[in-house]
C-alpha cells in the first residue's frame, strides 16, 4: 500500500457540514506489517463464550433485537445491550467521537457499507481475518463481501444488502399501457409516456441522491473511485458517470421526475396513490413497502432493473450494512462471536423472517426463499428477482474512504442540476473537485 508522510493518527472530529466527518488517517500496512487494529485480538471466541460478559452493539437495525435475545437465550452468561445512537451520520459522528475521546465506545457497531473505508483505513476497527473471517468467502454475495474487505483486511461482515430491482405500480402501468421497460432508454420513454398521459403523473422522484446517482454509474460500469491505501483516483467524467448523466439529464430536462423528496410523507402519498409509479432502489424496499403504503397492496409488482444495453443483466448495490469491531473493544473477542451468529449464523434465520433481505448465499439460493409469494404484490414470486440481482453486481466497485464526507456535500454539487442551470456533468465535476481538496487536505494524495 503507498504511504504518505502524514501523522500515524489524525485527531477525531466532527465536521461542521451535515453530520460529516473528518477522517482520520492512520498510516497504511505495507508487506509485513501488521494490519491496523488486529494486533490485541485473541481470537479466541469460544473461551470468551464459556467466560460470558456484556457486549454493547450500537445499531438501528430493529432485526438485531431478535437475534440479541436468541443470542442470549443460547449464550446465558452473556448480556447483549442494543443502543440505537441515530441513524446513519448520527451514528458515525457519535462512534467517532467516542474513539477520539476513548470513552464510550461499543463492542459492536453497524456500519453501512458506503462508509465502512473510512474506518478501515484508520485505526477504528478490529481486523477480523485473525478470527477466519476470511475463510467466509463465498458466505456472501460479491458485493457486500467486496464492501467488508480490503487492503487484505475483513473489517466487518454484511448482515443485508441492497442488489436493486424495478419497483413498479402494476396498476398504473396496465391503466396506461406501459410496458415494462427493460433498457434505460425504455424507461425514460415510459416516464414521457406517463407524464403526457396524466401530468400528475410521474414514472418516479428524484431531487438529488448521492446513493441513487452512485449506484446508477456503478451498474453502467463506471469505477470512478479507486483507492490504494492513502492514494486516491476521483473520476466521475468516466464512462460510466458520462452514461449515467446523459440519459438522466434527459429526464430532468424534460420534467420527468417529480420533485418530490425521498421518505417524505409527499412521497409516501405518491407510492400509494400511484402519481409516483416506480422506483429504482435497493431489495429491502420491498419490505418497506409492504409496512409504510398498505393501501397499496396488490398494486406493486417487481422487475429486473433497466440496463444500459439491452440483453445485460447487470446490476448494482443500493444500500446495505454490515456489523464491525471497534478496535477500542475490551470484549473482541466476544464480539465477533455475536458478529458471526447475527451474519452468518443462526441470526441470518431470524432476520430474513422478519423482513431482512439477506447477504448470505445460502438464503438467496433456498428455493424456500426465492419461492416464496408474496401477497402484497398480488402473490409474485418477489425474491426471485432480487435474488438473481445480487447475483449479478457488477464487481469491483470502490467507495472513498471519505465517502461519507463527499455523500454530504453531493446536494450542494450535483444536487445543483435538480434546481438550477447547472448539468449533471457539471455538477458531477463540481463533486469531484471538492471531494478531491477534502481529501488532500485530509492527507491523502487525490489523483484528478
Amino acid at each position: 500500500m503507498a504511504h504518505t508522510t502524514v501523522p500515524r493518527r489524525r485527531a477525531l472530529t466532527a465536521l461542521l457540514a451535515a453530520g460529516a466527518l473528518a477522517v482520520p488517517l492512520a498510516a497504511c500496512s505495507g508487506a509485513g506489517d501488521e494490519p491496523a487494529g488486529s494486533g490485541e485480538a485473541s481470537a479466541d471466541a469460544a473461551s470468551a463464550l464459556e467466560k460470558g460478559g456484556e457486549l454493547t452493539v450500537w445499531a438501528w437495525d430493529p432485526t438485531l433485537e431478535s437475534v440479541a435475545r436468541d443470542f442470549e437465550a443460547e449464550h446465558p452468561n452473556v448480556t447483549v445491550t442494543l443502543e440505537n445512537v441515530g441513524t446513519g451520520n448520527d451514528q458515525y459522528t457519535a462512534l467517532q467521537n467516542a474513539i477520539a475521546a476513548g470513552d464510550g465506545v461499543p463492542d459492536v457497531a453497524q456500519v453501512e457499507f458506503y462508509a465502512l473505508p473510512q474506518f478501515a483505513l484508520s485505526d477504528a476497527l478490529t481486523d477480523l481475518t485473525p478470527y477466519g473471517a476470511d475463510q467466509l468467502d463465498g458466505t456472501f454475495t460479491p458485493g457486500p463481501w467486496g464492501a467488508v474487505t480490503q487492503g487484505g483486511g475483513v473489517w466487518a461482515l454484511p448482515t443485508d444488502s441492497g442488489p436493486m430491482a424495478l419497483f413498479y405500480n402494476k396498476r398504473v402501468f396496465d391503466e396506461h399501457g406501459i410496458e415494462v421497460p427493460s433498457t434505460w432508454d425504455e424507461y425514460v420513454e415510459a416516464a414521457r409516456t406517463l407524464h403526457e398521459a396524466d401530468p400528475k403523473a410521474y414514472l418516479t422522484n428524484d431531487v438529488g441522491d448521492a446513493g441513487f446517482t452512485t449506484s446508477m454509474i456503478w451498474q453502467a460500469g463506471g469505477q470512478p473511485y479507486r483507492v490504494d491505501g492513502t492514494d486516491v483516483t476521483i473520476d466521475l467524467a468516466d464512462a460510466g458517470s458520462a452514461q449515467f448523466a446523459d440519459t438522466w439529464q434527459t429526464m430532468i430536462d424534460d420534467d420527468l421526475v417529480a420533485p418530490v423528496v425521498s421518505w417524505s410523507d409527499e412521497w409516501y402519498q405518491g407510492l400509494s396513490d400511484g402519481s409516483i409509479a416506480s422506483l429504482v432502489i435497493g431489495a429491502w424496499m420491498r419490505g418497506n413497502l409492504e409496512s409504510s403504503v398498505p393501501d397499496a397492496a396488490g398494486d406493486w409488482a417487481v422487475a429486473p432493473m433497466p440496463q444500459w444495453e439491452a440483453g445485460q443483466q447487470a446490476t448494482a448495490e443500493n444500500g446495505g450494512s454490515s456489523l464491525a469491531v471497534p478496535a477500542a473493544s475490551e470484549n473482541a473477542d466476544l464480539a465477533w462471536a455475536f458478529l458471526e451468529y447475527a451474519t452468518a449464523g443462526d441470526g441470518v434465520a431470524t432476520r430474513v423472517d422478519e423482513g431482512a433481505f439477506p447477504a448470505t448465499t445460502a438464503e438467496l439460493e433456498d428455493p424456500a426463499f426465492r419461492e416464496q409469494e408474496f401477497d402484497y404484490f398480488g402473490g409474485q414470486k418477489v425474491n426471485e428477482v432480487l435474488a438473481d440481482s445480487a447475483a449479478n453486481v457488477v464487481e469491483g466497485w470502490q467507495y472513498l474512504p471519505f465517502q461519507v464526507y463527499a455523500n454530504s456535500i453531493f446536494n450542494d454539487t450535483v444536487g445543483q442540476a435538480y434546481v438550477g442551470d447547472t448539468t449533471l456533468t457539471e455538477g458531477l465535476a463540481a463533486w469531484q473537485e471538492q471531494s478531491a481538496t477534502f481529501g488532500n487536505d485530509q492527507g491523502f494524495t487525490v489523483n484528478p
